[in-house]
């Protein structure tokens, strides 16, 4: 999705809490095998510089988990056509939200093989939140 994004196959809407919580994800234990530190921080700078970033979010309180509020006011207020999310049990459940539809990124990365070509840019916000299953 990334090098899709790099080729202008898609527009990127972004907020600060959310590239914060990308910096958080990206530090993980288990992510360490598959992207460096100095890698991450090279995609975080390039996030800011490059996607549309949104500042003054809108209040929503529509998410069954009330942390993932700030992602769906992301959504409006960036008029995004997409939430890509792998949030299986809170965002995805919604399906919508206004006008912008809620996938995951296989779904997202299906939709730009058979789309992008006869369409216009899509505005697209990202989820890179999935959920643990222990309860909180």
């Amino acid at each position: 999705m990334l090098e899709a994004w790099r080729r202008g196959r898609f527009a990127l809407v972004l907020c600060e809490e959310q590239l914060e919580e990308l910096r958080r994800v990206t530090r993980y234990e288990r992510l360490r095998p598959l992207i460096t530190a100095a890698a991450a921080g090279v995609m975080l700078n390039e996030l800011r510089a490059h996607a549309q970033m949104l500042a003054d979010l809108p209040h929503v309180d529509r998410s069954p988990d009330p942390a993932d509020n700030f992602l769906l006011a992301m959504a409006q207020a960036g008029e995004a056509d997409v939430l890509v999310t792998g949030d299986k049990h809170d965002l995805l459940s919604l399906g919508s939200f206004e006008r912008t539809r809620i996938i995951t990124a296989r779904q997202f990365l299906a939709q730009l093989g058979d789309k992008v070509k006869r369409s216009p840019k899509r505005k697209v916000a990202a989820s890179r939140r999935r959920k643990r299953k222990a309860s909180r």
